[in-house]
């Protein structure tokens, strides 16, 4: 089990138990109960299900009822961190069920009040797939809202690739459907909303990069004095790609550039060990170029495949007919969000998209033997 199952616990959700009987319900919540035991060996997304479930069958049915019950909780000290995620799903899970057009409205005012306490985001979705654009309709008043909390749930909850959570095809199909959401929190007072911003429009990036260049087009010119990163994080993408009309709005120029092929210390990276490199990137052009510089590393996957991660390196200014060495060290230590396999790798150099040629190295094998080596134990 990863760290992330860990976060919903037996602990937790007794603690979710005792919180519910606290409100003074009738309900003793037995599947609950029986659910305390069921969520050890289960991953993140069953133990959330396995909850709610729970709570669905113990719980009073209807919205109403189930509107009541969290609105009590709420009130409870004990009801905090996340156990609150199920308890956000019951609640879109009743409300779908009633099929009002009331009782959604009023869902979803629910989940903006849970959401100040843990997220709404993932239970949403549920939400935004069945009437999406109702959902977007409340989500958009929500950009004015005082609590940040709130105004990043309209923009973290309607993103096209927001992580962990479920798919909303229409957010494919309309990419600029959430337009008024961005557009009104580009300039949010709080980073932690303009960061969300920025990964809502990096999502659409790859969903219709022309849309995403005429969103950013519109910041770029009503900007302040924090659209500059904003740009440069929700244009990262299509940076990488060499998209012009991105690389012009985030301020990179540079139209005859070329890049070396990465001189490499060693050809073998011992396991655990470290890959330094550099490149040489020359602007044959006449005139100065401003460059986002960043490489990319293919690993060996376990099926023998490569899988290629782009990394920054940076951003250079480069006068006209002149060069710049550019040189990392990219560390190949053991991480919990990684898993490294021996075997061929590669690495390139690009400036502005424009690609170096690849060199190729090996991450050694550690011997089967060693009590060290991870793959030798039990």
């Amino acid at each position: 089990m990863g760290a992330m199952d860990e976060l919903i616990t037996p602990t937790v959700v007794a603690q979710l138990r005792a919180a519910l009987i606290a409100t003074g319900t009738s309900a003793g919540f037995p599947t609950l109960a029986a659910a305390e035991t069921g969520v050890q060996g289960a991953r993140l997304r069953q133990r959330v299900d396995l909850v709610r479930d729970a709570l669905l069958s113990d719980a009073p049915a209807g919205f109403s009822a189930a509107e009541r019950l969290v609105v009590d909780v709420m009130d409870e000290p004990a009801f905090a961190g996340w156990m609150i995620w199920p308890v956000t799903e019951f609640v879109a899970f009743r409300a779908l069920e009633s099929g009002s057009a009331a009782d959604f409205d009023d869902a979803m005012a629910l989940l903006a009040r849970l959401t100040v306490e843990l997220t709404g985001g993932f239970a949403i979705r549920d939400l935004l797939i069945a009437r999406p654009e109702r959902a977007l309709e409340i989500m958009g008043s929500w950009t004015g809202h005082e609590n940040e909390h709130v105004r990043r749930l309209a923009t973290e909850g309607s993103r096209a690739y927001l992580p962990w959570a479920k798919r909303v095809p229409w957010l494919l199909a309309h990419p600029q459907g959430t337009q008024r959401i961005v557009d009104a929190t580009y300039r949010d007072p709080s980073e932690y909303v303009r960061r969300s911003t920025a990964n809502h429009l990096n999502d659409l990036s790859r969903v219709d990069p022309e849309i995403v260049t005429e969103i950013a087009a519109g910041w770029a010119a009503a900007p302040d004095a924090n659209t500059p990163w904003v740009l440069r994080h929700g244009l990262r993408t299509l940076i990488k790609q060499a998209n012009p009309a991105a690389l012009t709005l985030v301020g990179f120029t540079g139209t005859a550039l070329r890049v070396t092929r990465p001189r490499i210390a060693t050809t073998e990276v011992p396991w655990g060990g470290a890959l330094t490199f550099d490149a040489v990137v020359i602007n044959d052009a006449e005139t100065d170029a401003t460059v986002a510089i960043d490489y990319t590393v293919g690993f060996q996957r376990s099926n023998g495949s490569i899988s290629e991660k782009t990394f920054k390196l940076g951003s250079r200014q480069i006068a006209a007919g002149d060069s710049a060495i550019v040189t990392k060290t990219h560390s190949f230590r053991l991480i919990a969000t990684r898993t490294y396999y021996a075997g061929q790798h590669h690495i390139t150099v690009q400036a502005n998209g424009v690609l170096s040629p690849r060199t190729e190295f090996v991450l050694k094998h550690l011997d089967p033997a060693d009590p060290f080596d991870p793959r030798s134990r039990s």
